[in-house]
């Protein structure tokens, strides 16, 4: 893999597009110490970000929700996007919009500090690999919990709340899993470390409410993209020991796309034709072959 500080290209930070191996930031950065970080992530398929409006305004969202209200309109992060994928020739490619607390102050208090802001992009295929919408992904259970709303600014996308899902991640794959499901604080089922998840049973889909963790733009599209299907959508609690009723399951995310599993810790899935129906009808969405 080729380091990420050590790349040809262009990214934007604050207002400008800047040599790849230029975008620093200094190692007293707040964001660095204190998780005072929001970001985004997207693809751009064909030239055309999916969904790069409602991306923006969860950006600006998040840095609001965290304290630090970012100084770029969203039609001017919009263009920002636009701007780095034509500066550096991509069409087909992952897009990371990050802003966070400066180096202006140091120490748990950040009323000094200033808002910055990088967008960054790359070429990157399958999240999960080539196989996974063939085979279906192997995910455990992680150990680390989603915290309730009353003890982090979940409806963020803040980067300290991913702190616990790269140690999920990361402990799934030692045990030879792709993932990890994470419950939330009550035990509830919640999602896995960077993706929503979805299970059918006939012709309903249910999926966690999202009370305690991001309503993801994929998920939203994909519950529109059901509905079209004629399939019900039903968004509740689920708990653990319901997993052997659901015939399929499968995961949502702009990284991830729509992903289907094949087991969740002692439970089963078919790599079926609902799991698989949605992910090419996202495919056609995102791709322009199929209209929102």
């Amino acid at each position: 893999m080729v380091p990420f500080d050590d790349r040809d290209g262009f990214i934007w930070f604050d207002g400008e597009l800047k040599p790849w191996r230029e975008a620093n930031v200094h190692v007293l950065t707040h964001g660095l110490h204190y998780a005072s970080a929001v970001f985004e992530g997207a693809r751009a398929y064909g030239g055309r970000v999916y969904a790069l409006t409602e991306h923006s305004e969860r950006l600006r969202a998040s840095a609001e929700m965290m304290g630090f209200p970012l100084p770029w309109s969203v039609a001017e992060i919009d263009a920002a996007v636009m701007a780095t994928l034509k500066a550096n020739g991509l069409s087909d490619a992952y897009v990371r919009p990050v802003a966070w607390r400066g180096s202006e102050q140091m120490g748990v208090s950040a009323q000094a500090t200033k808002p910055h802001m990088a967008i960054a992009c790359w070429a990157w295929g399958a999240y999960f690999g080539a196989d996974a919408l063939k085979k279906g992904l192997r995910l455990t259970i992680a150990k680390w919990r989603r915290p309730a709303p009353y003890t982090a600014p979940t409806k963020a996308k803040a980067s300290g709340l991913y702190m616990i899902c790269t140690m999920s991640k990361h402990e799934a794959e030692a045990a030879g899993y792709q993932d990890a499901l994470m419950l939330d604080w009550r035990g509830q089922v919640a999602e896995a470390t960077g993706a929503n998840v979805f299970f059918v049973k006939g012709e309903t889909l249910h999926t966690p409410t999202p009370d305690c963790f991001l309503d993801g733009i994929t998920r939203r599209s994909v519950m529109r993209l059901a509905e079209r299907r004629g399939l019900k959508v039903v968004e509740r609690a689920i708990w653990p020991e319901e997993l052997e009723g659901f015939e399929q399951a499968f995961l949502t995310g702009s990284a991830a796309e729509v992903t289907p599993l094949a087991e969740i810790g002692p439970w089963r899935f078919e790599v079926g034709a609902t799991a698989l129906g949605l992910a090419k009808d996202y495919s056609d969405l995102v791709n322009g072959r199929l209209n929102a």
